[in-house]
């Protein structure tokens, strides 16, 4: 069988604009933990826009909403537009009782591939990228294709010369001798300098693949950065990630799948149910409302910052 997955670093113009919707969120958090946001951000050619609600008794201040922005991009003359507002009230009539914040599905899946219990492409992807990052921290990309026991590797990334990304690949792959290395392809189009939003647009949200699980698991669509816990697209995508790691270790077997589905303004699921190894089976013994979810997985906390650079599942976070 053949998978593919791929990895962007945290200086690809999409996730930028993860880690800076993710930031804003843990300012908020900071100060007031039952902040609600839903924080968007696009960024290009210097420039950047932040819009979306924010319902929250702390004080963020526009300098330091700027702060963010340059911290970020690295880059200290960049323009920043801010539009944001609060929560619409018809929206949040159903929050305030405990109910969903919007209708949704998630998925959480769990599988024996490796210690991080992710599809093995995608591992392998991500740990590449993380890895040049240490090195070259700037934009760049990764992907495996696992072809049996033959890899066929992607690595683009801004500043890094050619020849030695190719030394970097090859030297760290060799800590998995069970694959043979059957092509490798290194800056394909060139050696490039021009990365970031000075070379492409970025907007929040973007790239749910690599936040999730890669290609080969479905993904329900929601996006997870600049998001309180209140809207599950988040948190029941945390939660279903949890469920399926523990269905895994209690089942045994090689995968399995959680799919957890909401109405908004309503606190229970409309479907909660785990496929391990094809056998499918009723999710029960945890509490699924947004409220249960936020208290078991201590989801007020400023921790998002820490999501947006790397995916969110299999990092060590409450989820597992």
């Amino acid at each position: 069988m053949i998978r593919t997955a791929e990895c962007v670093s945290p200086m690809h113009p999409d996730k930028m604009c993860d880690r800076i919707s993710d930031t804003l969120l843990d300012l908020h958090l900071e100060q007031d933990p039952n902040s609600r946001c839903a924080i968007e951000t696009c960024g290009g050619l210097g420039e950047v826009y932040i819009t979306g609600e924010i319902t929250s008794n702390a004080i963020v201040l526009r300098d330091q909403i700027v702060d963010v922005v340059k911290g970020v991009t690295k880059d200290n003359d960049i323009k920043v537009i801010i539009n944001l507002n609060q929560q619409s009230p018809e929206i949040a009539q159903g929050v305030d009782i405990g109910g969903a914040g919007d209708q949704g599905i998630m998925i959480g899946y769990a599988c024996n591939d490796n210690e991080q219990k992710l599809p093995q492409e995608y591992y392998l992807a991500r740990e590449l990228n993380k890895h040049i990052y240490t090195h070259y921290p700037y934009d760049g990309k990764t992907q495996v294709t696992i072809d049996d026991f033959k890899l066929r590797i992607v690595c683009s990334f801004q500043n890094a010369p050619k020849e030695m990304l190719e030394g970097m690949v090859r030297g760290w792959f060799s800590r998995f001798p069970e694959y043979m290395i059957e092509s490798v392809h290194c800056n394909p189009a060139g050696d490039w300098n021009i990365g970031g939003f000075t070379a492409d647009a970025g907007v929040t949200g973007r790239k749910l693949a690599v936040d999730n699980y890669g290609p080969r698991v479905p993904i329900g669509g929601g996006a997870f950065s600049g998001k309180d816990a209140t809207k599950v697209d988040r948190s029941a995508a945390y939660m279903a990630r949890r469920i399926a790691v523990d269905y895994l270790e209690l089942y045994g077997g090689h995968e399995c799948t959680v799919t957890l589905a909401y109405a908004i303004g309503y606190d229970q699921p409309l479907q909660a149910t785990a496929n391990c190894n094809g056998h499918v089976v009723p999710v029960e013994g945890y509490d699924l409302t947004p409220r249960g979810i936020i208290e078991f997985l201590e989801l007020t906390k400023p921790i998002y910052k820490e999501t947006a650079s790397f995916g969110h599942m299999g990092c060590g976070f409450t989820w597992k």
